[in-house]
């Protein structure tokens, strides 16, 4: 098992996506660490786990999740989690909701049949427009110690596992993120989420792209943060319609400037690419 823990509190468990590994979770770590323990998880495969030589099942992934939950003893716990790991998430949160207090799912993929392999490259060409420059050398990383293997046999599992009836068995408050410019899972896939779940809020973050929790670390920490903390975020049923926002925001959320607000259970937009 590799996973690092920081902090003290209420266990909150950090789950990357394809390609990724516990260091997509850089931004968001010590904001987290500061109310929560936190518990970065390397699925089998990726990130340091690569070493293991452990191959990565998507079939397995969420009973392998919920026995490590089990055995760390940090059930109940909230779970954060992005893309493929909020896949695997959903499936947990569906099948063990003892384990589960809240959910806040990244941009998750959820529908198969979305997009066929062959066509990911291009998504992912324009999916790597909208990252932040900082970001693409830890993509790149990430990718070749995952291998060309794993990724796309990760890939194809995704394709082919359609959880959108899982969706329906998840009774923790959940809250789904998505970036604006997410071309790889696009947004409109959180209102079909949304309309499935029981307790559910959606949240989109302006400028972003599909590592929304990169893109928009302090706009994402501060809603998490809420969230956790039992407090509304995000809208039901459309946070679609959000104030103007300025370049000049933007700006102060690249250079780590403190987090926009959050007023009347949304969070305010106080960033734009641009």
């Amino acid at each position: 098992m590799s996973y690092s823990v920081v902090g003290s509190g209420d266990p909150v468990v950090l789950i990357h996506g394809l390609a990724g590994s516990m260091r997509w979770w850089r931004r968001n770590v010590a904001a987290l660490a500061e109310q929560y323990t936190v518990y970065l998880v390397n699925l089998p495969g990726f990130g340091a786990f690569r070493r293991r030589r452990l191959p990565f099942a998507l079939a397995g992934a969420a009973d392998w999740l919920g026995a490590w939950i089990e055995a760390a003893d940090t059930a109940p716990c909230h779970i954060v989690a992005h893309s493929m790991g909020g896949h695997i998430a959903i499936r947990l949160a569906a099948q063990k909701p003892a384990l589960v207090r809240r959910l806040v799912l990244v941009a998750p993929a959820l529908v198969a049949g979305r997009k066929r392999l062959k066509a990911y490259p291009l998504a992912l060409v324009a999916a790597t427009r909208a990252m932040a420059p900082s970001f693409l050398p830890l993509l790149a990383i990430d990718t070749l110690r995952a291998g060309p293997f794993t990724i796309l046999s990760a890939a194809r599992s995704l394709l082919a596992d359609d959880i959108r009836a899982e969706l329906r068995e998840i009774v923790a408050p959940t809250l789904l993120v998505w970036g604006e410019r997410d071309a790889l899972v696009p947004p409109s896939l959180g209102l079909l989420a949304q309309a499935e779940i029981a307790d559910a809020h959606l949240l989109l973050l302006p400028g972003a792209g599909h590592v929304a929790q990169y893109d928009r670390p302090h706009q994402f920490n501060a809603a998490t943060l809420a969230f956790l903390a039992g407090e509304t975020v995000g809208s039901a049923p459309s946070p679609w319609h959000q104030q103007p926002h300025s370049p000049v925001d933007a700006q102060k959320d690249s250079a780590d400037a403190s987090a926009g607000p959050i007023k009347n259970g949304q969070m305010a937009s106080t960033s734009q690419d641009g």
